[in-house]
């Protein structure tokens, strides 16, 4: 009891697990002993609705208070898609185009060093840099990219370049992944974003997205960047036509990796997003659901937390998935970050989420605020840079940027619609490849 007469939280924790069904609630033990949970009790808890669910809920931030305290982070950075030419036909992806639709584009490097400078001035701290994969394209494009960033803008932290792109990249380039990943790191690159996962298994992939890069060759691209010291994400999409099984050995997945590497930073679960994804507007593939459930995204943050607490601490959230209230309510089912500004998100926006491109620094802490927790703005790598016992006496130069200036950005439905960035037959308008020994940043330095 408490000092006024009430249950402890452990109390009334212990109480609610009783009310669950006897399966739950032996898994819920489980977990909060500190045992691993089994895909099988994970399956089991993924089903969890009702009274279950709740308590689910209820135990996944306890142990989210345990591990992390309550301390909500984010981090202000800006997306650069710099592409959406795609050799590659997702079933999921409304971003890409093929190259001789009239809305390719290509983002010349003088542009993408502007975007990140812009950035910087506006208080960002990071650059994710991910695009789609344009034929016939440099092998050592992402290379010279992250270095021309790098060069420009010496204090940004480049988080780019997927497991996907890595591979296309050296495969470009011909040389191993590990020769790719080595010179990503010398031209700067900080991290790298660990999407096109999806859900990882081959037979699921090959019928949502045939084609696409396969489980091992994911898992050498992620293990490999963290044995040449890159750090990397882990994500999941779920919600379309996987199974609560396919999800629970997903993340089994991803808790042995980070068992045998310790590379990983965070996991990012990513619903879904439904109305302009070919395999469910066009009808590509049987079965689609519009997405997770409410209950099934509550499901996913909890069974997060409880079976990748102890490996991966850093569970977040994606507003521009699930709109900032969903995001906030999820604070409470295990999350402990907020993800970041964003600036500029293209992939979700083309995918038809509706909750924006931008969201301010101010309006994260007061969400944080909110939800009962303390914000913090971190690093890509959750370093802690500023921690908001109290508003600041001075807005971020972020925070200072009306809905009317914000347009500057620019929107992916402009982008597509722009000329000076359309990509042409051969190469995209206003960019060149490198000259033979010339890096992207050494040429720009010349202009």
């Amino acid at each position: 009891m408490n000092s006024l007469g009430f249950p402890t939280l452990d109390a009334t924790l212990e109480r609610a697990i009783g009310l669950c069904q006897p399966h739950v609630a032996r898994s819920l033990d489980r977990a909060l002993s500190g045992h691993d949970l089994s895909v099988d009790e994970a399956t089991t808890l993924f089903e969890a609705r009702g009274m279950d669910l709740h308590v689910l809920a209820l135990a996944a931030d306890a142990l989210r208070r345990e591990q992390v305290g309550d301390v909500v982070t984010y981090v202000v950075n800006r997306n650069i898609n710099f592409t959406n030419v795609c050799v590659k036909r997702c079933g999921f992806c409304a971003f890409s185009r093929d190259y001789r639709d009239g809305e390719g584009y290509f983002l010349p490097a003088s542009e993408i060093v502007r975007r990140a400078k812009e950035a910087w001035d506006l208080g960002a701290t990071e650059v994710c840099v991910q695009a789609g994969l344009p034929p016939r394209m440099p092998g050592w494009l992402y290379v010279d990219l992250c270095r021309a960033i790098t060069t420009a803008v010496p204090g940004m932290h480049v988080h780019g370049f997927s497991p996907e792109e890595v591979l296309y990249g050296s495969r470009r380039a011909r040389v191993s992944i590990r020769e790719y990943l080595e010179a990503l790191k010398d031209a700067g690159v900080g991290s790298l974003p660990g999407t096109s996962a999806e859900i990882l298994d081959d037979r699921l992939r090959q019928r949502i997205s045939p084609g696409r890069i396969k489980v091992a060759r994911w898992l050498e691209v992620i293990k490999t960047a963290h044995r040449v010291g890159i750090p990397t994400t882990s994500t999941i999409m779920y919600g379309h036509v996987e199974t609560a099984r396919q999800r629970a050995a997903h993340l089994a997945l991803l808790r042995d990796v980070q068992r045998e590497t310790g590379g990983i930073t965070e996991f990012v679960p990513l619903a879904f997003v439904h109305s302009e994804a070919p395999m469910f507007a066009k009808h590509f593939v049987d079965g689609v659901a519009a997405g997770p459930s409410g209950d099934a995204i509550v499901a996913m943050y909890a069974v997060s937390r409880l079976m990748l607490g102890r490996d991966i601490p850093n569970l977040q959230v994606s507003w521009v998935k699930q709109g900032v209230q969903l995001a906030q309510h999820l604070l409470s089912a295990g999350a402990n970050d907020f993800g970041g500004t964003l600036i500029n998100e293209s992939i979700s926006t083309a995918a038809g989420a509706g909750h924006g491109q931008l969201v301010r620094p101010g309006e994260l802490r007061r969400l944080i605020r909110d939800a009962g927790r303390l914000p913090a703005e971190r690093t890509t790598t959750y370093d802690i840079r500023r921690t908001f016992h109290e508003e600041p006496a001075e807005p971020d130069p972020l925070d200072t940027i009306d809905a009317v200036e914000a347009e500057r950005f620019g929107s992916y439905q402009q982008l597509v619609k722009m000329d000076a960035f359309r990509f042409g037959d051969a190469q995209p308008n206003g960019y060149q490849p490198p000259a033979a020994g010339v890096p992207v940043a050494l040429q720009l330095a010349r202009e």
